[in-house]
């Protein structure tokens, strides 16, 4: 028995099966434990097995043990990754994570700029890699600093975990060079402050009690006139001496702010720019 396949493929009853059983279950991205579990192949056959669908384009590798389904619109389409937020989750093989910095920021709607890297905060410490052209960045987080998460729904059918709006805020001041810069978080931030909550903010940046946070954080408040003056004052309460860069991605120069223990490497005119445009 033979089934049609968007008419350029055909499925023997076993391929069949596999692709019928995983659409059921909802895992259009699978592992070779999937394959072998569904077929009763022994892990060498499933392996054999798979490696046919993925050179009739039935099925796309990932990585070695992880497969995505090519959808059967995509006729003869070899390579195929599907949504890479999605695929990002199954990389982590069951850890906790949460989809964060500019990644995130695209979620949310905070970013105007099309996004060529993912990135993926985890207290497990993962390798980065590519797929099909897709940078995928793992950032360690101790576990004690792994919270402000929510789900995401991609479509009807997968959600993912990514940093709400204040964690995301928070991370990229705690590192903008994987936001963009801190123009870029300023940006974001404004584009939705509106939703966020000041209060759960600030929580969050004390929380880390990275004093990096809380300078940029207040400064940022501040500097877009945002009316949350007791939110600002126990930023100020946890300040201590030292100075750091507004924005570390770009040259040490520029005004020191001694209110924020900055020195202001991004000029308040450029951040009034930034929401402007």
């Amino acid at each position: 028995m033979h089934t049609k396949y968007n008419n350029s493929k055909t499925l023997g009853s076993q391929a069949a099966r596999l692709v019928t059983t995983l659409h059921e279950r909802g895992r259009r991205i699978f592992t070779l434990a999937d394959v072998t579990g569904i077929t009763s192949l022994a892990e060498p056959s499933a392996a054999s097995f798979v490696s046919k669908l993925v050179a009739r384009g039935v099925v796309s590798r990932l990585q070695p043990g992880l497969y995505t389904l090519v959808p059967f619109e995509l006729g003869k389409e070899r390579e195929f990754m599907g949504n890479p937020y999605v695929v990002a989750a199954a990389l982590t093989e069951g850890a906790d994570y949460y989809i964060s910095h500019a990644s995130a920021m695209d979620i949310h709607g905070m970013t105007t700029q099309p996004q060529l890297v993912v990135y993926v905060t985890s207290p497990r410490s993962m390798r980065s890699r590519s797929i099909l052209g897709t940078e995928f960045r793992f950032v360690h987080c101790k576990a004690v600093h792994f919270f402000g998460t929510c789900d995401h729904w991609v479509d009807k059918v997968d959600k993912v975990v990514v940093s709400d709006l204040e964690r995301t805020v928070v991370d990229g001041l705690k590192h903008p060079e994987y936001s963009g810069g801190f123009s870029e978080v300023a940006k974001g931030f404004w584009m939705r402050w509106r939703d966020i909550d000041a209060h759960q903010l600030v929580d969050y940046a004390l929380r880390l009690d990275i004093g990096a946070v809380t300078r940029r954080l207040g400064y940022l408040l501040e500097a877009y006139g945002i009316d949350a003056p007791a939110e600002i004052d126990r930023l100020h309460r946890h300040l201590t001496d030292t100075y750091v860069l507004l924005d570390p991605l770009l040259p040490a120069e520029g005004k020191y702010l001694s209110r924020w223990r900055l020195r202001l490497n991004v000029s308040p005119e450029e951040l009034q720019a930034v929401i402007a445009t």
